[in-house]
């Protein structure tokens, strides 16, 4: 081993000892990009993924404005570390984005020495990501000094071969991530249009038949107003705020207790579909499997002549979450519950073909979830690829 605690043949150079970093370029005063395409693409922060550039709304510099921020490009192969507000986004420049120019709230890495998608993996690693973290300089708006990016230290073996046998290892296991999480996106949009289909009677279930009618929110589900206050309350120890609920999956992170202090809960019930009714999280809900409480600011309904599986799904659909969004309030907007007593939607009579309709898009879930399952084991493996490759602990070569 080195003195740097690195094996034999790794060395720990600065980014600058291997790399140029310089900064962006903003646009003259009074200028701004446009939607509308040039030939001079403008890569921004909000274009910006870990590893690579999101293509789907880069903006462009007018032709007249062009000339004078020249001197201010990438090239197809350079790196790019964002620097203001949302700092280390670090990705590669594409082929299509070559000659681009690029936000004076990102820096550019060029001229690199070493494999440039190793250092890419280097520069995305905890090592680098935790250190900028306790680096920045912290005000209204976060901001990461030149100085600073130039004098990362970074683990590097010698032997091109090495770097190359690495950075191929690391971005397979990114090519396996990204590959289960645009199959995660598919199967979720499969999803909502089954919603949509089999919530409607617009597709019916081969196996049964049976009138559906049309019914007002207010008749299949109401709230469970039993509010109770905390403190020594038993009931109290199983409790959920809204921040423990995973945007659009159902599921709990985990439970928190309130029993031992003085706080107004709503009380529910197993059966009832939590529905969090501030407009940021209308896609936040539970079905509870046990008594509990819950934040004022989540509706417990109860199922009124409905399955609560039935109910479970329609205040996951989109018809839904857009009457819901018919809020009140201006500082932090709330679903209006009298607005959503008269949404009308078309439910089975027969409860065995709601509770089916349910089953399906249960299903449904547990497919997605096992892929989530998967994608997690995943992103664990690559980090702990990352922790062993990226300082020499195993030896690719």
């Amino acid at each position: 081993m080195t003195a740097t605690g690195l094996p034999e043949g790794w060395s720990l150079p600065r980014l600058d000892q291997i790399a140029r970093v310089t900064s962006g370029k903003r646009l003259p005063k009074g200028q701004s990009v446009t939607a509308l395409a040039t030939p001079h693409p403008y890569i921004r922060v909000t274009d910006m993924r870990m590893g690579k550039v999101d293509l789907s709304n880069i903006h462009y510099v007018p032709e007249d404005v062009a000339p004078t921020i020249s001197r201010y490009t990438v090239d197809a192969g350079d790196l790019y570390i964002s620097c203001a507000g949302t700092l280390g986004i670090v990705g590669l420049v594409p082929e299509v984005l070559h000659g681009a120019n690029l936000t004076e709230n990102a820096n550019r890495v060029s001229g690199i020495h070493i494999n440039p998608h190793y250092l890419l993996h280097v520069l995305m690693s905890e090592m680098i990501q935790g250190h900028i973290q306790n680096i920045q300089t912290v005000g209204a708006q976060p901001k990461l000094a030149l100085g600073r990016i130039r004098s990362f230290e970074i683990p590097c073996p010698d032997d091109p071969k090495e770097q190359e046998a690495i950075a191929e290892a690391l971005s397979d296991a990114d090519a396996l991530i990204e590959g289960l999480e645009r199959l995660i996106a598919k199967k979720r949009l499969i999803k909502q249009g089954a919603m949509q289909d089999l919530l409607t009677a617009k597709r019916r279930l081969p196996e049964f038949s049976g009138e559906w009618s049309m019914r007002k929110f207010g008749e299949i589900a109401g709230i469970r107003n039993q509010k109770i206050q905390t403190l020594g309350d038993l009931r109290a120890e199983k409790c959920i705020e809204l921040e423990q609920i995973e945007g659009e999956t159902g599921r709990l992170r985990f439970w928190t207790t309130a029993a031992d202090r003085t706080t107004t809960k709503y009380l529910f019930a197993p059966g009832d579909v939590l529905f969090g009714r501030l407009r940021p999280y209308l896609r936040k809900y539970f079905l509870a499997v046990r008594e509990g409480v819950c934040s004022t600011e989540i509706w417990p309904l109860m199922a009124l002549g409905v399955t609560s599986n039935f109910l479970y799904h329609v205040v996951q659909s989109d018809p839904f979450v857009a009457a819901a969004c018919e809020s009140y309030g201006t500082h932090m907007p709330r679903a209006d519950w009298g607005k959503l007593l008269t949404f009308e939607l078309n439910v089975p009579e027969d409860s065995t073909k709601q509770d089916a309709i349910g089953s399906v898009l249960v299903d449904m879930d547990a497919e997605v979830q096992a892929l989530e399952t998967r994608l997690g084991k995943a992103r664990q493996v690559k980090e702990g690829m990352m922790q062993n490759l990226l300082t020499g602990r195993i030896r690719l070569v």
